[in-house]
């Protein structure tokens, strides 16, 4: 198990290594100069401009940028931000909290709503109730995430005043208000993705519901709860790690929207706000620092795979 985590460790250093690249070659090919934004768009002065860029390194050859801001990186240093001058390092500090909280807590309600449902769908012998699973997984992977933040808002925190808005204590200060605030959030997260991890949860019963090993466990005499839940559910259930997965690295990084309609200070908000604002050095922290939980989450799920299925090796 050592030798087969330590070898993914070491295939993720090529893996990151070509994100870097990436990442930094895509940012310089967005339009603006962040010299000019430092100084503001009035000030035109080619002098003071050319001293900001020389003061960011920007007068060197890319590979030489590259190479300063790889080291710099891999030493936990992501530099200032250019509107600000604060630097990237505590920016992310504050705002991944947030974002991590957030992901892990939708994942959590969409597992939780969604495999239960799916395994009902791919077990019932009932046409209607089959039918009407469907419809909803269909409702609920159709309805844009910013229409559904602001209906929950309306209707849960103005008019019924269950749930706080804008209102975000630390999980460790006051863990029962936190897990309020974010609740509305996650939910909106965790509707779209719930009805997608329930249609691939029924799709995967559906397939081995006519196993031999599930006859078999019902021949022994075995109750249908337990031949779902020991030989039916193990099964299916891989196909659905690698969508919760994929579900929870979009959740790092894609929850723009939803920070953006909650006022939520995460990882999505400030990148967001970096696009805008041209702030190059926190863009490329932003997008680094997502796409490297994006790879460590698959890196877990591969862990899981070999928990739920015997018959993959370590190799």
């Amino acid at each position: 198990m050592q030798r087969y985590v330590a070898q993914r460790l070491l295939l993720l250093i090529p893996v990151l290594l070509v994100i870097s690249a990436l990442v930094f070659s895509l940012m310089h090919l967005i339009p603006g100069d962040p010299a000019q934004v430092i100084l503001g768009f009035e000030n035109t002065d080619p002098v003071q401009l050319e001293a900001v860029r020389r003061d960011l390194g920007l007068d060197r050859p890319v590979y030489v940028q590259y190479g300063r801001w790889l080291s710099r990186v891999a030493r936990g240093q992501f530099g200032t931000s250019v509107r600000t001058g604060r630097p990237i390092g505590t920016l992310l500090g504050e705002a991944l909290p947030f974002t991590i909280e957030l992901a892990l807590y939708a994942v959590l309600l969409a597992m939780l709503i969604g495999i239960p449902v799916g395994t009902l769908a791919g077990t019932t012998r009932s046409r209607a109730a089959d039918g009407a699973m469907q419809t909803l997984t269909l409702l609920g992977l159709s309805l844009p995430a910013f229409w559904v933040g602001a209906m929950f808002i309306l209707l849960f925190s103005v008019h019924l005043r269950w749930f706080p808005v804008l209102s975000y204590p630390p999980l460790a200060t006051d863990p029962l208000a936190n897990l309020r605030g974010f609740f509305l959030p996650a939910l909106t997260l965790a509707v779209p993705n719930a009805a997608a991890i329930a249609r691939m949860v029924r799709a995967s019963m559906v397939a081995v519901r006519g196993e031999e090993y599930v006859k078999a466990a019902r021949a022994k005499g075995l109750s249908e709860v337990l031949v779902v839940r020991r030989h039916m559910l193990k099964n299916a259930l891989i196909p659905v790690v690698t969508l919760i997965g994929i579900v929870t690295g979009y959740l790092l990084g894609g929850a723009i929207v939803v920070e953006q309609v909650f006022a939520i200070p995460g990882v999505g908000r400030m990148g967001l706000q970096a696009i805008v604002q041209r702030d190059y050095p926190v863009l490329q922290a932003v997008v680094l620092a997502v796409a490297g939980l994006f790879v460590l989450v698959n890196l877990v799920v591969d862990l899981i795979y070999v928990l739920l299925d015997p018959r993959i090796r370590y190799s």
